[in-house]
């Protein structure tokens, strides 16, 4: 811990008791919510702000996917709608999450998943990121965030740092170097581990202040922590990624965040909200989908509320119910993967 005591007294004290009072004022930081990897997501935001009174979703946020080398390398038709989006106000941000190997979700052994690090921090993959920034530049997506490597410190992803952290770290100084070299880009690269410990402390997998422009994190309502003032206090918890944000001058975001082991919540909702209303990250995107969400997933009905609440530019009507998805006129939503594993591209 850096002990520069972010999170307040009043925070840290409240409990489950207050579940019921009066949600925090809404947070003045970029919202948005991951509604869907390609058009369907674009759709989708459309309906999630009229759904919260007319506030503007100015978070962008999807996934490339992370099985073939020519997925990662970013496909201009999977690009295209986000890049009209993207453009249509100055004000929207894009956030695209990228994996930094293929192959990201088939449970790689250790052994090869080292010599694939090494084989990055050596250049070998090089190639593969300049094609995604020369992409990303020519789409008009040249100041992205790119949430690289997410969840580095857990054992879901092929890219994750454990086996070989040394080589993690050069890797991802590589793959900056590499796509900050092309002409037109000012990209933001934002570092988000899970919270909590996990496979390892995620300090340990930092690569460095220049090559890092934001300390994200993904924080759901599940182990480790019982309680949301564990998930504050707790080793690699939200304390602890404030006060090192600060230590190293990064500004802080939640790239995912949502419901999940204690099913509909409404004081995990409450307090993440008045946490990201305290810290006042970059940006914030909910995983919107079963069984994390508030919108497309109605199995969290009280959860549901405490969001549109908090949220809303206008006063809500009663009830947690919400606009149908497009093309449909029934609300029930897909099944959807678990968190930490990248949703994929056309996964609604």
């Amino acid at each position: 811990m850096f002990g520069l005591g972010i999170a307040s007294t009043l925070l840290l004290a409240t409990t489950t008791a207050t579940a019921t009072t009066a949600a925090a004022p809404a947070p003045a930081v970029s919202l948005g919510a991951f509604l869907g990897s390609g058009q369907e997501g674009v759709d989708r935001s459309a309906l999630l702000e009229e759904w919260l009174g007319g506030t503007e979703l100015t978070v962008g946020h999807t996934y490339l996917p992370g099985d073939l080398w020519s997925n990662i390398e970013g496909r201009p038709e999977f690009l295209a709608p986000w890049a009209q989006w993207r453009q249509e106000k100055a004000e929207r941000l894009f956030v695209l999450n990228v994996p930094m190997l293929e192959r990201n979700e088939e449970q790689l052994p250790d052994e090869e998943v080292r010599e694939l690090l090494r084989t990055g921090a050596a250049g070998g993959f090089d190639h593969h990121f300049a094609t995604l920034a020369e992409r990303l530049v020519a789409a008009g997506l040249g100041d992205a965030v790119l949430v690289l490597g997410w969840e580095m410190n857990g054992t879901t992803y092929t890219h994750r740092c454990a086996p070989d952290p040394e080589a993690w770290k050069l890797y991802w100084r590589r793959i900056v170097t590499t796509m900050r070299a092309v002409p037109g880009q000012e990209f933001r690269f934002d570092f988000a581990p899970n919270r909590g410990t996990d496979a390892i402390g995620w300090d340990h997998c930092y690569p460095g202040d220049d090559v890092v422009d934001i300390i994200g994190m993904d924080s759901y309502d599940q182990p480790p922590g019982e309680t949301f003032d564990e998930h504050i206090s707790q080793p690699y918890g939200l304390q602890y990624h404030a006060d090192f944000a600060a230590e190293h001058g990064k500004p802080v975001s939640f790239p995912e965040w949502g419901l999940f082991r204690n099913g509909d919540n409404a004081t995990y909702m409450r307090r993440m909200l008045e946490w990201i209303e305290h810290v006042q990250p970059v940006y914030h995107t909910i995983s919107d989908y079963c069984p994390h969400g508030v919108w497309q997933c109605l199995q969290n009905p009280v959860s549901s509320e405490v969001f549109r609440t908090t949220l809303s530019a206008t006063p809500p009507e009663p009830g947690p119910g919400r606009v149908p998805r497009p093309g449909t006129t029934d609300p029930e939503p897909e099944p959807e993967p678990e968190p930490g594993r990248g949703p994929r591209p056309g996964a609604g």
